[in-house]
């Protein structure tokens, strides 16, 4: 009796990952952009290159848009950082249907737990920032990667300091 309840037990749980494991219907790599399944455009989707490096300003493709650097274990902006912030401004009110997004980063040392919240209160910081100077908030998102995408994955004090900061990313206008 024992064996049959487990049997009808596993039979239950397997049927329902296989439910619940579907995959969603592939599209053809031939498809355009924004193309769905059944060949109709999808509204959610651009097909548009906004012409920006993904990469962030860190890539050093988006000229106006500059990275500011933190110390060790901080959150706030030194006077060089403000005016850097104050010249990302202007770009931003240049740049009226763009949002960017700001992405906190840190250096490795710390838990990835500390660093994510460390990071996070770095972009909030910049946002807070700019925000200050004018630049509508709803314009802003942030993002904290902790430590995860270092510039320089040295183990030295200047690879730690190209690692704290804050950079840029325009997003779809």
């Amino acid at each position: 009796m024992l064996k049959r309840l487990t049997l009808i037990t596993l039979i239950f749980t397997f049927g329902a990952l296989n439910v619940s494991c579907k995959s969603k219907p592939k599209v053809d790599a031939s498809a355009q952009a924004g193309e769905g399944v059944d060949g109709k455009m999808d509204p959610n989707v651009s097909g548009t290159n906004i012409g920006f490096d993904q990469t962030g300003s860190d890539g050093g493709q988006i000229a106006g848009l500059q990275s500011v650097r933190f110390d060790y274990d901080s959150a706030t902006l030194s006077s060089e950082a403000r005016r850097q912030l104050a010249d990302n401004a202007e770009w931003i009110k240049q740049n009226g249907k763009t949002t960017v997004q700001i992405e906190g980063h840190c250096d490795s040392r710390g838990s990835v737990e500390y660093n994510l919240a460390l990071g996070e209160r770095r972009a909030k910081a910049v946002k807070n920032y700019l925000t200050s100077l004018g630049i509508d908030s709803k314009r802003l998102t942030i993002i904290s990667y902790g430590e995860e995408k270092p510039l320089d994955s040295g183990d030295s004090e200047a690879a730690f300091a190209k690692n704290r900061r804050a950079n840029f990313v325009p997003l779809a206008q």
